[in-house]
C-alpha cells in the first residue's frame, strides 16, 4: 500500500509536510499547486512553493515531493513544466480538482473537467514536455457540477500520458461536504489502466478501510484526516499489517510544533503567524484534548512573541514532569 499526503492550498504547504513526514507513515507528498497563467516562471517561483526543490526534491525526512502545476493552457504549462523538470522534483503533478471560485473563473482546476478534450490537451504537453525519466502523474475531482464526464476526463488523463491518477472522491460542487463518493472511483478505475489512488473524507483507520473496500484501490492519499491526526498513515499501516498502532502522545507533538512554529517565523508575514498554529490547533483538537486546551488558550492572541513563549512554557514543564 501507497499512502500519500495530499496537496491542499492554504494548509498543507512545505510546513507542514516537513512536520508530518518526520513523523512519518507517508510514501510521498504532493505540493499545493503552482498556478500557471500565461508566462514562463522564474525558477525562484517554483521553489518558494516548493523549497524541497533544493534538497533533493525530498522532505527534511527523506519523503519524495511531486510538484503540482495548476494551469489550462498547454503550451505555457508545458513550457513551465519542462522548467520545473529541471530543478529536480520527484515529479510532476497536474491539478483538475481545485474548487476555488478565482481558480475556476479563469478555467483552471476543476474547472476543467468540463472539457475532457483540453484536460488531455494539458497532460500530453506536460508529458511531451519533460524528460522520461520525470513522473506525470494527475489529481481530479469527480467532476464540476456533476459526475457525468468523471470517465471521460480519466481517460484523457491516461491517454495524454499520465502514469498515475488521484481521484478527489467529490465534485467541486460537493467541496468539501462529506460524504465522499468512493464507489465512483471504482467505475473509474474500469475505465482506465493506469494506477488509481484514492481521496476524500478519510479521517481514520476504519474511513480507510471502508474507502479502499469501496472504490477498489489498495493506495489512498490522505490530507485534512492527516492533519488532525499526524498518526494516521502508521494506523492505517499497522491496521493492513495485523500489527498495533502507536499513537503520536501530545509530548511528541509539541517538539514538533516547535519545529513548525520556527519555519512559519523563518516564512511567514508577521501577522498571519498565529493563524497558521491555530489552523493546525483547530484539526488537532479532534484527535487531542490537549489540543482544545491549547486553542482555547491562543484563540484570541496574535503576538507570535507571545506564542514562542507559550510553546517554551510548555516544553519547560514537559521536562520538569519529566524529571
Amino acid at each position: 500500500m501507497t499512502l500519500l499526503l495530499a496537496p491542499m492550498e492554504g494548509l498543507l504547504d512545505c510546513t507542514l509536510r516537513d512536520v508530518l513526514t518526520r513523523i512519518g507513515g507517508v510514501d510521498r507528498c504532493v505540493s499545493e499547486f503552482i498556478r500557471i497563467t500565461g508566462t514562463l516562471l522564474p525558477e525562484r517561483a517554483f521553489v518558494r512553493i516548493v523549497p524541497e526543490l533544493r534538497q533533493g526534491g525530498r522532505t527534511h525526512a527523506g519523503t519524495p515531493v511531486r510538484a503540482q502545476l495548476l494551469g489550462s493552457d498547454p503550451a505555457c504549462m508545458a513550457e513551465n513544466a519542462a522548467r520545473l523538470a529541471g530543478l529536480g522534483p520527484a515529479g510532476i503533478d497536474l491539478n483538475f480538482g481545485c474548487p476555488a471560485k478565482v481558480v475556476n473563473r479563469h478555467g483552471g482546476g476543476a474547472a476543467l473537467l468540463k472539457e475532457p478534450e483540453q484536460v488531455y490537451r494539458v497532460v500530453a504537453a506536460v508529458r511531451q514536455a519533460v524528460p522520461p525519466d520525470v513522473p506525470v502523474s494527475a489529481k481530479m475531482r469527480l467532476g464540476f457540477d456533476d459526475d457525468a464526464l468523471a470517465e471521460d476526463c480519466a481517460r484523457a488523463i491516461a491517454a495524454g500520458g499520465a502514469g498515475e491518477l488521484v481521484v478527489h472522491a467529490r465534485t467541486k460542487a460537493h467541496g468539501y461536504r462529506p460524504p465522499a463518493y468512493w464507489e465512483r472511483i471504482a467505475d473509474i478505475r474500469a475505465a482506465v489502466a493506469i494506477p488509481l489512488i484514492a481521496n476524500g473524507e478519510i479521517w481514520t483507520v476504519d474511513d480507510a478501510r471502508r474507502c479502499r473496500e469501496a472504490s477498489g484501490c489498495n493506495d489512498l492519499m490522505l490530507g485534512r484526516g492527516l492533519v488532525a491526526d499526524p498518526a494516521l498513515a502508521w494506523a492505517i499501516r499497522a491496521e493492513l499489517d495485523g500489527a498495533r498502532a502507536r499513537p503520536v502522545q501530545w509530548d511528541e507533538l509539541l517538539a514538533m510544533m516547535d519545529v513548525f512554529w520556527e519555519q512559519v517565523c523563518a516564512r511567514v508575514e508577521g501577522r498571519h503567524r498565529a493563524g497558521r498554529l491555530k489552523q493546525w490547533l483547530n484539526y488537532l483538537r479532534r484527535t487531542y484534548p490537549e489540543a482544545q486546551q491549547a486553542y482555547d488558550t491562543l484563540r484570541t492572541i496574535q503576538d507570535s512573541r507571545a506564542i514562542t513563549a507559550w510553546l517554551q512554557a510548555q516544553r519547560a514543564e514537559q521536562r520538569q514532569y519529566a524529571a
